[in-house]
């Protein structure tokens, strides 16, 4: 979701109360009333998508008065006789759920926008009915934003609080009411809320964490990783550039930035993270940059690079971020363009393209290459530290950052690192039991072919059996989508076996389906032909890893069927920051599973 949609969430909800067979002209009315206001609601919540700031107070109250008629009409006497009235009562109950949400939800978001927009009023002087943005805090002015967020964060932990107990009471009504609308525009309803609740939660989390991690109690020091995920990693790409961020005294600043190759490896490993990691990576994952992040658990990683990093220096760190191309073009959406010393004007639209295909084009040597890329990352860290964004539209540029994990922090602070594991910022993989299907890539070629890589993920959940198990299956469709034109050879190379004659432009990768705890394995088919997996297991999780070869333009499909328990908890598809977004599916019959029974099919 983008910044606007962002705003809101909840724009798909249905108005189907004229889908009711109503007994009498009152009864009918009636449900034709609540149906407009529903209507009329959802029309303005469309609008919030367009509207510019200035106009986003008037349509949000439109909003929040047609939803509150709704649930007015919805609360009265003649609407508690139509749902516990024969035929209708399941829909009518349904309806006033769905009354009672899009009013908490419009409540929740005018207070969110009224908090918020004070917030920018007290640090931004009005001119001509508009904050000065040259009077904003600038980013790297921190005090200013930092008791901006601060004081943002306890009202979205309410708003969030809010939309997670409309979210309970709206599940709670009836899922199959005799009548498809109101069926649907329940089920549409339920996902809005959830990633409404999401993006607010997240935005929550951020608020809370960032002041003090950003050194409004003392300096802090970080590891910065910049990741190219044009050659894969399990956090996902591997480390092109890195730095330092200093965070104190109302200042940010990033010094410090370097070539992968100024980061030495160590003799012996920095750090231990078992038996089950040192089997299934090695121990170069613990002494050398360059493999340090093939697990998608990115607290590993991060510990590993401040570990390098206090090794070869001395200086001790307080944690870690990373971020990639993806996540540097949704900077500078929100700060503008930049400009190099060179006069090259990069931007949201370019950046990605430049960093991880024409870079290689233009520059044969890799370490000038490596030097245009530091100064690109240079260039738009000092903008950014100049920026002067407003609140609004940073927490929801960190919120998109974080949801696609673009950005993933690491503290060493336990209280922080607790709070953070909750978030998608943390980029843990979670050990919780439940159903899962995280597909990850590793590059095993030496290329920088995975920029052309496209997936797509569908995970098929079968009713929970009286045994406590229950049968799934997960189709992968993986394609080597690279251009016919020539490319360069250090972007086509493998270093795998160079000496085998192989296409140019065929890549190797690893291949890794993370299951639910206790996931036992029916049979893994690439293509259709049954193939043998290696079986491991890392935080939990069964995972089972093969390695597929991928000729220029070719597509396989991996099909995995498995036995996993029986759980009332959703499917969990994390999705690995690649290049390319993951075309994701999921489909679940909860037939037996909890107390709805019915088939939820969901795309992301």
């Amino acid at each position: 979701m983008r910044s606007k949609t962002r705003r809101v969430a909840i724009v798909s909800l249905l108005a189907p109360a004229a889908g009711l067979t109503l007994a009498g002209s009152w009864s009918a009315y009636l449900g034709l009333s609540v149906r407009d206001h529903l209507q009329a609601t959802r029309d303005a919540l469309v609008l919030l998508r367009a509207s510019d700031p200035g106009r986003l107070a008037g349509t949000l109250a439109d909003a929040r008065w047609h939803a509150s008629e709704a649930r007015r009409l919805t609360s009265g006497p003649d609407w508690s006789l139509l749902a516990h009235a024969p035929v209708v009562g399941d829909g009518a109950t349904t309806i006033r759920g769905l009354a009672e949400t899009v009013a908490e939800l419009t409540t929740a978001l005018a207070d969110v926008h009224r908090a918020t927009a004070q917030l920018i009023m007290d640090v931004e002087p009005a001119t001509d009915d508009r904050p000065a943005a040259d009077d904003r805090p600038s980013m790297a002015d921190v005090r200013q934003l930092l008791a901006v967020l601060d004081s943002a964060a306890p009202v979205l932990d309410s708003a969030a609080d809010r939309v997670a107990a409309a979210r309970s009471r709206l599940s709670g009504t009836p899922a199959h009411t005799g009548v498809s609308a109101v069926d649907e525009a329940r089920s549409t309803a339920l996902r809005e809320v959830d990633r409404l609740g999401g993006w607010l939660g997240a935005a929550a989390d951020a608020a809370t964490l960032v002041p003090p991690m950003l050194g409004h109690d003392g300096p802090r020091r970080y590891f910065l990783a910049f990741q190219t995920n044009a050659e894969a990693r399990g956090t996902g790409g591997l480390v092109g550039a890195f730095g330092i961020l200093k965070a104190g005294r109302g200042q940010l600043d990033i010094e410090r930035l370097s070539a992968n190759n100024r980061l030495s490896p160590s003799s012996d490993p920095v750090a231990d993270y078992g038996p089950e990691f040192r089997s299934r990576y090695g121990p170069s994952a613990l002494s050398l940059l360059s493999n340090s992040n093939l697990s998608p658990h990115f607290p590993y990683a991060a510990n590993t690079w401040t570990s390098l990093w206090e090794r070869q220096t001395g200086q001790q760190l307080d944690g870690a971020l990373a971020t990639d191309p993806v996540g540097l073009s949704y900077l500078l959406r929100l700060i503008g363009p930049v400009t190099l010393p060179s006069g090259e004007t990069v931007t949201a639209e370019n950046v990605i393209g430049l960093t991880e295909q024409e870079a290689y084009v233009r520059y044969p040597n890799p370490d000038e290459r490596k030097k245009f890329l530091i100064t690109i990352a240079g260039a738009v860290s000092e903008a950014l530290t100049r920026s002067r964004p407003d609140p609004v539209t940073l927490l929801s540029t960190l919120s998109q950052l974080a949801e696609e994990r673009r950005i993933q922090v690491w503290s060493r602070r336990d209280t922080e690192e607790q709070r953070l594991e909750t978030t998608p910022l943390s980029g843990v993989l979670p050990e919780k039991p439940g159903p899962f299907a995280g597909l990850v890539i590793n590059n095993s070629g030496g290329n920088k072919l995975d920029y052309y890589l496209k997936r797509s993920l569908r995970y098929e959940l079968a009713s929970c059996r009286p045994d406590g198990q229950r049968v799934t299956k997960v189709r992968v469709r993986l394609t080597n989508d690279v251009p016919h034109r020539k490319l360069p050879t250090y972007v086509t190379s493998r270093l795998d076996h160079p000496d085998r004659p192989r296409a140019v432009g065929s890549n190797l990768l690893w291949v890794s389906m993370y299951t639910g705890a206790g996931a036992q394995n029916g049979g893994v088919r690439i293509n259709g032909k049954l193939v043998k997996v290696v079986k491991e297991v890392e935080r939990s999780h069964p995972v089972y890893s093969t390695m597929l070869e991928l000729a220029p333009g070719q597509s396989k499909t991996l099909e995995y069927l498995l036995l996993e328990p029986a759980s009332t908890a959703p499917p969990l598809v994390p999705v690995q920051p690649l290049a390319h977004p993951q075309q994701t599916r999921i489909m679940q019959d909860r037939t037996g599973c909890g107390p709805e029974s019915q088939m939820i099919d969901s795309e992301g």
